[in-house]
Protein backbone atom coordinates (compact mmCIF):
# COMPACT_ATOMS: atom_id res chain seq x y z
CA UNK A 1 0.00 0.00 0.00
CA UNK A 2 1.64 3.43 -0.76
CA UNK A 3 1.74 6.13 2.02
CA UNK A 4 -0.98 8.27 0.85
CA UNK A 5 -3.22 5.08 0.18
CA UNK A 6 -2.06 4.61 4.20
CA UNK A 7 -2.72 8.16 5.06
CA UNK A 8 -6.24 8.18 3.41
CA UNK A 9 -6.91 4.65 5.13
CA UNK A 10 -6.18 6.19 8.44
CA UNK A 11 -8.24 9.59 7.65
CA UNK A 12 -11.24 6.91 6.93
CA UNK A 13 -10.26 5.00 10.70
CA UNK A 14 -9.94 8.76 12.38
CA UNK A 15 -13.36 10.01 10.66
CA UNK A 16 -15.51 7.69 12.89
CA UNK A 17 -13.91 8.86 16.15
CA UNK A 18 -16.39 11.34 17.20
CA UNK A 19 -19.35 8.81 16.23
CA UNK A 20 -18.56 6.16 18.63
CA UNK A 21 -17.90 6.27 22.39
CA UNK A 22 -14.24 5.63 23.45
CA UNK A 23 -14.39 2.01 24.14
CA UNK A 24 -16.37 1.67 20.61
CA UNK A 25 -13.60 2.87 18.63
CA UNK A 26 -10.66 0.71 18.71
CA UNK A 27 -13.19 -1.72 17.81
CA UNK A 28 -14.92 -0.04 14.71
CA UNK A 29 -10.68 0.31 13.54
CA UNK A 30 -10.36 -3.54 13.90
CA UNK A 31 -13.52 -4.10 12.00
CA UNK A 32 -12.53 -1.25 9.37
CA UNK A 33 -8.88 -3.19 9.38
CA UNK A 34 -10.42 -6.68 8.68
CA UNK A 35 -13.54 -6.35 6.56
CA UNK A 36 -12.93 -2.52 4.47
CA UNK A 37 -9.35 -2.82 3.04
CA UNK A 38 -8.84 -5.36 0.44
CA UNK A 39 -5.66 -6.40 -0.76
CA UNK A 40 -3.91 -4.91 2.79
CA UNK A 41 -0.60 -6.48 3.75
CA UNK A 42 -0.73 -7.63 8.00
CA UNK A 43 2.65 -4.89 7.90
CA UNK A 44 0.14 -2.11 6.45
CA UNK A 45 -2.49 -3.23 8.82
CA UNK A 46 -0.27 -3.15 11.95
CA UNK A 47 1.42 0.32 10.42
CA UNK A 48 -2.38 1.81 10.59
CA UNK A 49 -2.99 0.29 13.64
CA UNK A 50 0.07 1.68 15.26
CA UNK A 51 -0.30 5.55 13.97
CA UNK A 52 -4.59 5.47 14.71
CA UNK A 53 -3.30 4.61 18.58
CA UNK A 54 -1.00 6.97 18.66
CA UNK A 55 -3.51 9.29 17.58
CA UNK A 56 -5.93 8.31 19.98
CA UNK A 57 -3.29 8.68 22.92
CA UNK A 58 -2.73 11.93 21.69
CA UNK A 59 -6.21 13.00 20.63
CA UNK A 60 -6.35 15.55 23.04
CA UNK A 61 -2.73 17.34 22.65
CA UNK A 62 -3.70 17.21 18.95
CA UNK A 63 -7.16 19.17 19.32
CA UNK A 64 -5.27 21.65 21.50
CA UNK A 65 -2.84 22.72 18.97
CA UNK A 66 -5.44 23.08 16.13
CA UNK A 67 -8.18 24.93 18.55
CA UNK A 68 -5.47 27.14 19.47
CA UNK A 69 -4.83 28.20 15.98
CA UNK A 70 -8.28 28.34 14.52
CA UNK A 71 -8.90 31.36 16.02
CA UNK A 72 -12.90 31.41 17.18
CA UNK A 73 -13.50 27.59 16.44
CA UNK A 74 -13.42 24.77 19.08
CA UNK A 75 -13.11 21.67 17.36
CA UNK A 76 -16.58 20.78 18.25
CA UNK A 77 -17.85 23.42 15.91
CA UNK A 78 -15.24 22.41 13.26
CA UNK A 79 -16.96 20.08 10.51
CA UNK A 80 -15.70 16.65 10.98
CA UNK A 81 -13.92 16.00 7.32
CA UNK A 82 -12.33 18.86 7.95
CA UNK A 83 -11.19 18.12 11.88
CA UNK A 84 -10.34 14.55 10.87
CA UNK A 85 -7.80 16.26 8.07
CA UNK A 86 -6.86 19.03 10.44
CA UNK A 87 -6.30 15.39 13.30
CA UNK A 88 -4.49 13.20 10.73
CA UNK A 89 -1.84 16.50 9.82
CA UNK A 90 -0.80 17.34 13.39
CA UNK A 91 -0.39 13.88 14.03
CA UNK A 92 2.26 13.73 11.15
CA UNK A 93 3.46 17.40 12.14
CA UNK A 94 4.15 16.00 15.82
CA UNK A 95 4.56 12.38 15.89
CA UNK A 96 5.66 10.48 12.48
CA UNK A 97 9.35 11.59 12.25
CA UNK A 98 8.80 9.90 8.75
CA UNK A 99 6.85 12.95 7.34
CA UNK A 100 8.32 16.35 6.62
CA UNK A 101 6.00 19.33 7.81
CA UNK A 102 5.39 20.33 3.79
CA UNK A 103 4.47 16.97 2.56
CA UNK A 104 2.31 16.76 5.76
CA UNK A 105 0.23 19.86 4.94
CA UNK A 106 0.42 19.40 1.23
CA UNK A 107 -1.32 15.45 1.61
CA UNK A 108 -4.12 17.70 4.22
CA UNK A 109 -4.89 19.85 2.03
CA UNK A 110 -5.39 17.38 -1.11
CA UNK A 111 -7.30 14.95 0.92
CA UNK A 112 -8.96 18.25 1.88
CA UNK A 113 -10.10 18.47 -1.75
CA UNK A 114 -11.25 15.00 -2.01
CA UNK A 115 -13.61 14.52 1.56
CA UNK A 116 -14.25 18.30 2.61
CA UNK A 117 -15.97 21.15 1.67
CA UNK A 118 -14.38 23.40 -1.43
CA UNK A 119 -13.34 26.16 0.90
CA UNK A 120 -11.75 24.26 3.74
CA UNK A 121 -8.28 24.08 1.61
CA UNK A 122 -7.48 27.34 2.49
CA UNK A 123 -8.83 26.83 6.17
CA UNK A 124 -6.79 23.80 6.62
CA UNK A 125 -3.80 24.91 5.15
CA UNK A 126 -3.85 28.90 7.29
CA UNK A 127 -4.22 26.59 10.19
CA UNK A 128 -1.88 23.74 9.64
CA UNK A 129 0.64 26.66 8.79
CA UNK A 130 0.33 28.33 11.89
CA UNK A 131 0.93 24.64 13.57
CA UNK A 132 4.09 24.43 12.27
CA UNK A 133 5.56 27.88 12.79
CA UNK A 134 4.80 27.95 16.43
CA UNK A 135 6.46 24.15 16.50
CA UNK A 136 9.85 25.77 15.15
CA UNK A 137 9.60 28.48 17.05
CA UNK A 138 9.04 26.50 20.36
CA UNK A 139 12.15 23.88 18.76
CA UNK A 140 14.03 27.08 18.01
CA UNK A 141 13.65 27.58 21.49
CA UNK A 142 14.45 24.21 22.82
CA UNK A 143 17.51 23.82 20.89
CA UNK A 144 18.63 28.03 22.27
CA UNK A 145 18.07 26.48 25.66
CA UNK A 146 20.23 23.55 25.47
CA UNK A 147 22.99 25.10 24.10
CA UNK A 148 22.94 27.29 26.39
CA UNK A 149 23.35 24.82 29.59
CA UNK A 150 26.25 23.39 27.76
CA UNK A 151 27.82 26.63 28.22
Amino acid sequence: MTRKKIRENLYIMLFRLDFYNKEDVKNQAEIYLEEEIENASEKDKEELRNKFNIVLRHLEEIDAQIEAKSKGWTVDRIAKAELTVLRLAVFELFYADDVPDGVAINEAVELSKVYCADKAKGFINGILASVVKSKESQENKESQDNGSLEE
